[in-house]
């Protein structure tokens, strides 16, 4: 007696058959949503945000920039703590965080601001560390704020600062 195996029958058959169902929702999901971004008007806003996008702040997932209807402020450099000479030759930590004003609207100077953090944070940890001692005692801030100013707008091509702010400025010694 010669024993026919039916093919098409038993467990592979329903895998078979859940696999493929699967793989038809999963296309048909593909296609509902490529119709649905092909059809939506090219300035619709995004149907959803995660983590703090609809909060008012703005830079990739990473808050470089706080903005409100009238201004932005670019903070993106960060505190930095910078040793510089002390009393007496002793080493101090001169700890600042700088921030300014930049227009809101415009996209490739908020752009090129972000791309420039490190060369910001090499040209203010340079100044300060080269400045002698003597200066942190009759610190003029006025001075040291437009130093950095035309330090800063020399690299930047799309726009310029109009002003500097420091958030913290503090030397430890």
């Amino acid at each position: 007696m010669k024993r026919i195996k039916e093919t098409g029958t038993g467990k592979s058959f329903t895998v078979y058959r859940i696999l493929l169902l699967v793989l038809m929702i999963l296309v048909t999901v593909i296609v509902g949503i490529s119709i649905f971004a092909i059809l939506r008007p090219p300035n619709a806003g995004p149907l959803f945000t995660l983590g703090n996008a609809g909060t008012g702040r703005t830079g990739s997932g990473n808050s470089y920039a706080q903005t409100n209807a009238e201004a932005s402020v670019f903070n993106g450099i960060g505190r930095l703590r910078i040793p510089v000479a002390g009393r007496n030759d002793a080493s101090a930590t001169m700890i600042v965080s700088i921030a300014f004003p930049y227009p809101p609207g415009d996209q490739p100077f908020t752009e090129e601001l972000a791309s420039k953090i490190i060369n910001f944070r090499t040209i203010t940890s340079d100044y300060f560390s080269s400045l002698p001692a003597s200066t942190f005692v009759d610190f003029n801030e006025e001075n040291v704020k437009t130093e950095l100013l035309k330090r800063y707008n020399e690299i930047l091509r799309l726009g310029k600062i109009e002003a500097l702010y420091f958030s913290d400025l503090m030397i430890l010694e």
